[in-house]
């Protein structure tokens, strides 16, 4: 027969056990939904998605909508049949006036909606497109 410090060890393991794997559970498997965030949490949510993102991922602007939700601030110019989208979302708070401005936000430029181009380079990437008659 097993002591009873033995079960209470028994028991005190096994749900010790239990507790690790849902809270593995809840970090993989738990998607954030952006639109329950407050504007903090989602700044910074947007930072860090963003930052982890490479133009040469080839990563689509369904795939960034869908984990970033629709962006503060969009953008678009057709140039030569080629469609050219520069959507803004808020990454930074400069005033906190209630409104989101683009200089509070990080770009990313999409051609035909894969990813080219982040940040200021992004930015520049599609002001000389739309000058060059897009």
């Amino acid at each position: 027969m097993l002591s009873i410090k033995s079960r209470k060890l028994t028991f005190f393991l096994s749900g010790l056990g239990i507790y690790l794997l849902l809270t593995l559970a809840v970090l993989f498997w738990y998607q954030d939904d952006v639109e329950q965030m407050n504007w903090v949490d989602r700044e910074v949510f947007n930072h860090k998605i963003i930052s982890s993102y490479s133009t040469n991922a080839n990563i689509q602007q369904q795939d960034v909508m869908q984990r970033l939700g629709s962006p503060d601030i969009t953008t678009a110019v057709q140039h030569n049949g080629t469609l050219y989208q520069l959507l803004y979302y808020r990454t930074h708070r400069s005033v906190t006036d209630g409104i989101t401005t683009a200089d509070e936000c990080t770009a990313l430029l999409f051609k035909n909606r894969r990813l080219i181009a982040l940040g200021e380079p992004a930015v520049a990437q599609y002001q000389a497109i739309a000058a060059n008659g897009g």
